[in-house]
């Protein structure tokens, strides 16, 4: 029996998205997410690569959650001649459903205005898959139960722990011949709104951990009192406030701190609209699965009530042309795609204009030019100037920070081998090695793209 496995980082090793790692042994082969890269051009362009591995011979993907930069690429991988199963947790598989359904659309309508308009260089420009490609991914999800061992192969088997990120999130711990490998997703914040606390570990022989915050720490800011402050703030200059969210519980979270504020008279009757058609179908993920979050059933219903959903695109620009001081919240949170770009199209060129980022802004994404102060941004292929006052909340971010992610480990029984630093910054990760090497003193890794790494099961 072979003694050696080998792990393949495809994704998120040395930057933030993209996540996808290949675990090889000689009884099965195993894909950890399977994420498109976004942000900076260089990592996007490699979304259009193959993957450099036998792609034919990956027999199961496991999902830590839903969300783009971990689900992604899951059409691609069908393209490549992917025969095996997609598994992950009942809302993570419907929040993935949303999500690359959502997502496959907007890259077909996205194909087309830039083909009618002419702004692509690529002729014809094609979208990075279709709606029916993506059906085809999503016939193969096949449902798995949290906090349950589930036999792969003789000496292989893995298991779904909660651990608060959005609906549905985990992370994985998979057991190769009595090695035990963790892979931590992205980890949630103790005392979220409305997710529980996350779960932790208690033994990793490989520990696979995610460090978007792993250089900071989130600030000690009331996020209610800092809305309340901007609301104001919007209804006395006669302006707008739009806040890019994402559709996955960003927005819910958004949608309840503000259905709060409004029942504690803390802020007026001011109206809110939410234009996120994706963020309308993961509210009924929430009324779907009411196990796996806080909200009961009468507090889910009277806070929906609370906001106007927009329904269609026409309605899109009746809002723009609402002359009242209003909150919209639209997709993307990144400021990447989606609804917002409409609205910013009209109004950030506007003083009376607050944009408020509510999340981390990956580098090369036009949230974080935002938020480093640029003075115009481009979409639709224009330039448009900003005059907008731009403001971030970092404290409604949905990942844990650096004594967040440094309290997850501390259950951990054993020593691991190593501990493999991902989903971050280079700066980020360089000092979270070096934190985790103060704490623990563990043996730390920072692998890079294309990296493999041989282990001995």
């Amino acid at each position: 029996m072979e003694k050696f496995g080998k792990i393949n980082f495809l994704g998120a090793a040395g930057v933030v998205t993209g996540s996808k790692f290949l675990i090889e042994t000689s009884e099965k082969n195993i894909l950890v997410d399977c994420g498109m890269f976004q942000g900076l051009k260089e990592l996007r362009e490699l979304n259009w690569s193959d993957l450099p591995i036998e792609v034919a011979s990956v027999d199961i993907v496991l999902i830590t959650h839903g969300h783009l930069d971990h689900i992604g690429y899951l059409p691609r991988l069908l393209k490549q001649g992917f025969k095996g199963r997609i598994t992950g947790t009942a809302p993570s598989l419907a929040i993935a459903t949303i999500i690359l359904r959502d997502s496959a659309k907007i890259h077909e309508e996205e194909a087309s205005k830039a083909n009618k308009e002419n702004y692509s260089k690529h002729n014809p420009a094609l979208p990075f898959y279709t709606k029916r490609e993506a059906e085809a991914i999503i016939a193969l999800f096949e449902v798995e139960e949290e906090d349950k061992w589930v036999q792969l192969s003789a000496h292989i088997s893995y298991r779904f722990q909660y651990n608060g990120h959005i609906i549905g999130a985990t992370f994985i711990e998979i057991e190769i011949k009595g090695k035990r490998f963790v892979f931590s997703g992205d980890i949630g914040r103790q005392d979220d709104y409305l997710l529980n606390n996350p779960k932790t570990p208690e033994w990793a022989d490989f520990l696979f951990m995610e460090s978007t915050y792993g250089n900071k720490n989130h600030p000690e800011v009331s996020v209610e009192n800092t809305l309340v402050e901007i609301i104001t703030e919007t209804i006395q200059n006669h302006g707008n406030l739009i806040i890019p969210s994402f559709a996955v519980e960003r927005l819910q979270t958004l949608m309840y701190i503000l259905w709060k504020l409004y029942k504690l008279n803390k802020i007026p009757n001011i109206p809110i609209f939410i234009d996120s058609p994706m963020g309308n179908n993961v509210l009924e993920v929430f009324k779907n699965f009411p196990d796996w979050h806080k909200l009961t059933s009468q507090e889910y219903n009277a806070m929906c009530n609370h906001f106007k959903i927009i329904e269609c695109y026409k309605e899109t620009w009746e809002t723009i042309d609402d002359p009242r001081s209003k909150i919209i919240i639209a997709g993307s949170g990144m400021v990447t795609g989606g609804r917002v770009l409409t609205y910013l199209q009209q109004l950030i060129d506007e003083p009376s204009t607050t944009v408020l980022l509510a999340g981390y802004q990956a580098e090369g994404t036009r949230g974080r030019q935002l938020q480093e102060g640029a003075h115009e941004i481009r979409f639709f292929g224009k330039y448009y100037p900003v005059k907008a006052t731009i403001k971030n909340i970092e404290s409604l971010s949905g990942h844990a920070d650096q004594q967040g992610l440094l309290n997850w480990m501390k259950t951990i029984k054993n020593i691991p081998e190593k501990v493999y630093l991902l989903h971050g910054e280079p700066i980020a990760l360089d000092a979270f090695r070096v934190k985790i090497e103060q704490v623990y003193g563990w043996n730390v890794c920072i692998p890079k793209i294309s990296d493999v790494e041989k282990v001995v099961l």
